[in-house]
């Protein structure tokens, strides 16, 4: 059933806007009582299997997981692998588990469009750790770290090699850092864990007090893990979780729903925009005139603003 709800809700089809709307409206009482974990990490990282290495490690506590693995649609076919869940195969088994892979289906940001209203789906459905697995790296990973209460970014061991290549926005955005498959070489994970760390040193963290911890560990042998989870409870303590509104995590959280309207309502003029038939009557000779260099960008957007009528909002 939570499936089938989340495949409504990720529908593009207008016949299922409503539905999914009133979906949603249900479902709103019941969402808040999850800690949402937003990770990220460079291709080869070993995301997958840290998220079900963690993913374990939070069942054992006590926790119900839900995984939310966004992939990468192509740009050519427009379609995603969609591989995650083969890959967290013990995980994706457990009754206390949830996985979805999900397209993103050209969204910006390393999440899908929907990803937010996802997240609450999973949380009404009991899941009280969710688990957002993010495209990758890049500063556009700002819209995963504004759905999620801690963001974690996970390195490699020669991460201070790699430093340099590390978007500045990225570490900025992180709550933590985690130095995975120390198990490989523990000495270049330590030199990561120095150079990360005094890296973070000079930047301020986006949560006021809060000292950006630098984690050794790995995935494959559970190292680490336990302590991560320590961390994530004392950032929860540190932001105010437990003590109600007004707090750093609520004000969080509702600056969250703030941005979701935000997003709706981009998302409402930019598919009525392009859905208005003398839009889509203009727009081939338009974008025709551009390409042969007769108009510039800014003179097309305003001849099809000067076509386009606002349809009554639905």
């Amino acid at each position: 059933m939570l499936a089938r709800a989340i495949t409504l809700i990720e529908s593009t089809r207008p016949e299922d806007e409503m539905a999914a709307e009133e979906l949603l409206h249900r479902v709103l009482p019941r969402i808040g009582s999850s800690v949402r974990i937003g990770i990220s990490g460079s291709p080869g990282a070993g995301k997958s299997t840290f998220i079900e290495s963690f993913g374990m490690k939070c069942i054992e506590a006590g926790s119900k997981v839900a995984v939310l693995a966004v992939d990468p649609s192509s740009s050519i076919t427009g379609g995603s692998i969609l591989g995650d869940k083969t890959r967290m195969s013990k995980l994706g088994s457990h009754e206390s588990a949830f996985i979805r892979p999900s397209p993103s289906g050209g969204s910006l940001g390393g999440v899908n469009r929907r990803t937010r209203e996802v997240i609450w789906l999973v949380e009404a459905a009991g899941f009280d750790r969710i688990l957002l697995e993010t495209v990758g790296v890049g500063q556009s990973e700002i819209d995963a770290a504004n759905m999620t209460d801690f963001y974690l970014l996970i390195q490699l061991p020669n991460a201070g090699d790699e430093l340099q290549g590390i978007k500045k926005g990225i570490l900025e955005l992180a709550d933590c850092v985690f130095v995975n498959k120390a198990d490989i070489d523990k000495t270049l994970a330590e030199k990561a864990r120095g150079e990360l760390s005094s890296a973070l040193h000079y930047q301020r963290a986006r949560t006021s007090g809060w000292q950006i911890p630098v984690l050794v560990g790995s995935a494959a042998t559970g190292a680490g893990l336990v302590e991560l989870m320590q961390v994530i409870e004392q950032f929860c303590a540190h932001t105010g979780r437990d003590t109600g509104p007004g707090s750093a995590f609520h004000s969080r959280r509702s600056a969250q729903l703030k941005e979701w309207m935000h997003d709706r309502i981009k998302d409402k003029m930019i598919r009525s925009f392009y859905g208005h038939p003398d839009v889509q009557k203009a727009l081939p000779e338009v974008e025709k005139q551009v390409a042969s260099g007769a108009l510039t960008a800014q003179e097309a957007m305003q001849k099809l603003f000067d076509v386009y009528r606002l349809p009554n909002a639905h």
